[in-house]
């Protein structure tokens, strides 16, 4: 019966005109952000995160979390008809949906894309809903020793996830965590690093570096690859797809539903790796595996749905435990912590509104998001043809006006553009922006826990593993270190 009532008052928050203007908002502005190579989810809610700030606290995560999975949703349709991922949970959509398209069923792929992307988030808000609150009531025994050994599994195991090499990411963690240090020590209240400058006492904001990283430096690194890119020319007809596709798809889709729930809850690119993960299963299991990048549905279904549910995952930890697992999950605590809400084990007790607001809202949103998707796809299909040439400037502009507009202080400003040099520079190298930001948010949390740690303790690091949760968190983190020297050693 709590369930029941926590679930009315959910939909009464939900569903007031506000929140669903701002539900619906964030539906068409993710799939937007999707549907267009080039900006991602990480990027269109860091430079909207400034938006939020005069925003009631519900409305600003209903309408963040709707781009976030609207842009799971969109990406899908450039992956099927231009074979470019609009972002890059959906690269492995393009293997099979845009052969697909070749073949003269981009209907149908477009069609099973969106339904399992509605029927997998509808199932992972349904995980989400049941599991947070086990996890909260369970983080209640937590103390800043089992905190400081989860911020430091947590930054590892992102750095092993990484796309690319580890020790590339490793290093953007660690200059993540010297960037943390930057302002007022948490415990001593001595200036760290500020150099005179009155703005950097309070540290670095998230929002510029944020928007410097992604935004800029995702603008800067497209200006040197513009080009034409062909859009698919037939008239797209039979987006209902038919009963043998979906005898085919159904099974993908529960199995790419649980798949990416639970590999969204995991620190990482989540909706990434589970529609990897989902992509090789379907693969493994199929009765003809020399299919698939040929053009079957099952590589479209699979990995669609896996990515949707792992959205919903990937709240888990951060409401739950106050631990953002990904870049864009420190964006979503930078948006509670705005309006002075701080998520963690007794974020659901003191917010029960806030929070199964958000749950309903996420209902509402993948409602939303299938009536969107299908009749639209002909309007998303002439904004892919938008040249970049036009679409940069304003990209740049609502950057500039939203860090600006935080607090009116020009020299955010200033740490933006440098951060967003600095993010095109590391792309050009092969160094991921997502470790470092997570651990410039993440870094205070692991410093203050480290250091009341040491003070219960009186200076014995045996603290870290003489209780049973802190033992086996810094197992892992070792067993995550040494694996890639082990498997390299073999490998020569």
């Amino acid at each position: 019966m709590d369930l029941l009532a926590n679930v009315a008052l959910g939909f009464s928050v939900a569903l007031t005109p506000a929140n669903l203007m701002f539900c619906f908002l964030g539906s068409v502005v993710g799939t937007l952000v999707g549907v267009l190579p080039g900006l991602g989810p990480v990027g269109a809610v860091a430079f909207l995160l400034s938006l939020t700030f005069k925003m009631e606290p519900a409305s600003a995560v209903i309408m963040l979390a709707g781009i976030y999975y609207g842009a799971m949703y969109g990406g899908s349709t450039t992956s099927i008809l231009v074979n470019i991922p609009g972002e890059t949970a959906s690269v492995v959509t393009s293997l099979d949906g845009y052969r697909m398209a070749r073949q003269g069923r981009a209907g149908a792929a477009l069609g099973i894309s969106a339904f399992g992307s509605f029927i997998a988030g509808t199932l992972g808000v349904i995980g989400l809903m049941c599991l947070a609150p086990l996890l909260g009531r369970a983080a209640l025994s937590f103390g800043p020793p089992e905190y400081f050994a989860l911020t430091v599994t947590g930054l590892t195991l992102v750095s092993y996830l990484s796309r690319g090499s580890m020790t590339k990411a490793l290093i953007m963690t660690t200059l993540g965590l010297l960037a943390g240090t930057v302002g007022m020590d948490p415990i001593s209240g001595e200036e760290r690093f500020a150099y005179g400058i009155l703005t950097l006492r309070d540290g670095l904001g998230l929002v510029p570096v944020a928007m410097g990283l992604f935004g800029i430096a995702e603008v800067l690194e497209n200006l040197t690859t513009v080009g034409q890119h062909a859009i698919y020319e037939t008239k797209i007809k039979g987006l209902l797809p038919n009963l043998k596709d979906w005898k085919n798809s159904l099974w993908p889709i529960a199995r790419g539903s649980c798949l990416g729930f639970f590999l969204g809850i995991l620190p990482g690119p989540g909706p990434v790796i589970a529609s990897f993960v989902s992509y090789a299963v379907e693969k493994r299991v199929s009765r003809y595996p020399e299919k698939f990048g040929t053009g079957v549905i099952e590589g479209v279904a699979g990995p669609e749905a896996a990515n949707n549910a792992a959205t919903a995952g990937s709240f888990i930890p951060l409401l739950s435990l106050g631990i953002p697992t990904s870049a864009i999950m420190a964006l979503f605590m930078g948006a509670l912590m705005i309006h002075g809400i701080q998520p963690g084990p007794l974020f659901i007790v003191k917010y029960p509104e806030l929070f199964w607001g958000f749950i309903a809202s996420m209902y509402v949103g993948n409602a939303m998001l299938l009536v969107l998707n299908l009749p639209l796809i002909g309007i998303w299909v002439r904004l892919l043809k938008t040249p970049y040439i036009i679409l940069f400037p304003l990209i740049l502009l609502f950057c500039l006006i939203g860090v600006y507009s935080l607090n009116a202080n020009v020299t955010e400003i200033i740490i933006m553009l440098i951060f967003g040099v600095l993010g095109f520079l590391f792309r050009q190298v092969g160094f991921e922006g997502a470790p470092f930001i997570l651990a410039m948010v993440l870094g205070p949390i692991m410093e203050t826990s480290l250091r009341q740690s040491l003070l219960i303790s009186r200076g014995n690091f045996s603290i870290f593993f003489t209780r049973p949760i802190c033992a086996v968190l810094m197992v892992l983190t070792a067993a995550f270190l040494v694996s890639p020297l082990v498997t390299a050693k073999r490998k020569r």
